[in-house]
């Protein structure tokens, strides 16, 4: 008798273990003991059902003795005859936390010997699996680029237009018709659009903090360079050496405090008033005894 082959084959006499996509859900089997997805409904067969003690057998052959624990139920295989059941068992690995040793056997019927197809390591409905995989081009987020990284862009980037198609950016169209001098690819209308709310949520953009605590928006500031094309109206460069935002492009409704208008109020805090002398009310002191003033020394009698 040939032996079955898993359902998930086998290369080498090795059997892979199934990715979260190809089990049904990211991180768990379909259901509980169902290793055969459509075989979830039918009922084992008996005899395969009871080879418990094979099953148990060839898990130890392959973890050893102390990697296989308690047996945790069958399921009949996919197949229509009923000829394979999978019995499941506890793995007992480092590690390997909610995981089943998953051993099919199967017959051909009566008077024939029960034999093992193969023996795998599953993961259960609660094991700790590894996240699905993502394509390398899709894990990559502003920022990652380093220096000498490469980072090609696809030939269907929705963000790029071709150069010699039209453009709804006047300044793009001087290059654009350019056939064969000009960039071979431009930034289209899409590819606009995300920049510009990219820019606009950004650390430079009319919402941060820097900005809402400014006296003044950039596009009021002498050190404010527009931009050329349809994001003029939005987006400029900022040409102040002593700005956060020198070198970058900014919202013109951001602004920071190198404003070229800026004023500071030199005034002290605390008025002080102008000293003032009144004259209008005299503090009369009289005089000692004895003591002669000039009104009464000049009306006595004069020396001859």
């Amino acid at each position: 008798m040939r032996e079955r082959p898993g359902r998930w084959g086998t290369i080498g006499g090795v059997t892979p273990t199934p990715t979260s996509s190809e089990t049904g859900s990211p991180g768990r089997a379909t259901v509980a003991g169902d290793v055969g997805g459509t075989g979830a409904h039918r009922d084992p067969d008996p005899v395969l059902a009871g080879a418990v003690e094979l099953a148990r057998a060839a898990a130890r052959e392959e973890a050893g003795a102390d990697g296989v624990g308690a047996h945790v139920g069958a399921q009949a295989e996919d197949d229509p005859a009923g000829a394979a059941v999978t019995h499941l068992f506890e793995a007992v690995l480092p590690g390997y936390a909610g995981w089943r040793w998953a051993v099919t056997v199967a017959w051909a019927g009566p008077g024939t010997p029960v034999t093992v197809s193969e023996v795998v390591l599953l993961p259960g409905p609660d094991a700790l699996v590894a996240p699905d995989w993502v394509p390398w081009q899709q894990r990559v987020r502003a920022g990652d680029l380093g220096v000498g990284d490469l980072l090609p862009t696809a030939p269907d980037d929705p963000r790029l237009a071709p150069a010699y198609l039209a453009s709804d950016d006047p300044a793009v169209e001087e290059v654009a018709r350019e056939v064969g001098l000009g960039r071979l690819r431009v930034l289209s209308r899409h590819g606009r659009t995300l920049a510009a709310e990219r820019w606009h949520r950004g650390d430079f953009g009319p919402r941060s903090e820097m900005a809402r605590s400014a006296p003044a928006t950039c596009g009021t500031c002498a050190f404010y360079l527009p931009l050329a094309g349809s994001l003029r109206a939005a987006f400029g460069a900022c040409g102040n050496e002593y700005a956060p935002a020198d070198g970058r492009v900014v919202h013109a409704e951001y602004g920071c405090g190198a404003h070229s208008e800026a004023e500071i109020d030199t005034s002290p805090s605390v008025p002080v008033a102008e000293v003032v002398y009144d004259d209008a009310v005299l503090d009369v002191e009289p005089l000692p005894a004895g003591v002669a003033t000039p009104a009464s020394a000049g009306t006595g009698p004069r020396n001859a």
